[in-house]
């Protein structure tokens, strides 16, 4: 098991602060998930973040081996494509992640979903907290976002968009 724990390999004081330092740390590469950015930084933020003994802590640097960024295949498509989806040229998208981002039912996270893509955002997104708790269903969500974007798009004449969260749990139940 010890060769599974993070490694701190170097401290450095900060130039005139007093207790500040940079720890350097490592982890072997077989510790994390292939393909799972969710993985890899819950075991590192959370693990580091979880110190006690820390009265203070800031992320300022994450390096990751290049033989576990090739396990990444990356989106499906780029912002042309969704461009092309949204029919949106020359200017910015612009999206937002709906807050608050736990505690909403269903209907309510519709609610904000259609304010915001009326109000004039082209698409908006799930926080990464956000998958099937007991108060918001994933299949709720789904129904009553796609009953959001209709709406908006009939009211502004504009293609809309939500991305929801599908991280967590069988994502082939999701599916069907």
């Amino acid at each position: 098991l010890k060769c599974y724990k993070g490694r701190c390999y170097r401290i450095e004081p900060i130039p005139g602060e007093e207790d500040q330092y940079i720890c350097y740390e490592a982890y072997r590469l077989d510790l994390f998930e292939e393909c799972s950015v969710t993985n890899m930084f819950t075991s590192i933020v959370g693990n580091v973040f979880g110190f006690k003994a820390l009265r203070a802590l800031c992320l300022e640097d994450l390096r990751i081996l290049t033989t576990y960024i090739k396990t990444f295949q990356g989106p499906p498509h780029g912002i042309q494509v969704e461009r092309d989806k949204l029919n949106k040229y020359g200017c910015p998208l612009l999206r937002c992640t709906i807050k608050p981002k736990l505690g909403l039912s269903a209907k309510n996270y519709n609610r904000a979903v259609y304010e915001c893509l009326c109000g004039g955002l082209d698409f908006t997104k799930d926080d990464e907290n956000v998958n099937s708790q007991p108060f918001m269903r994933w299949r709720d969500r789904f129904l009553f976002c796609t009953e959001a974007i209709y709406k908006s798009q009939a009211e502004t004449g504009e293609i809309k968009g939500h991305y929801l969260n599908a991280t967590a749990g069988p994502c082939e139940k999701r599916s069907k």
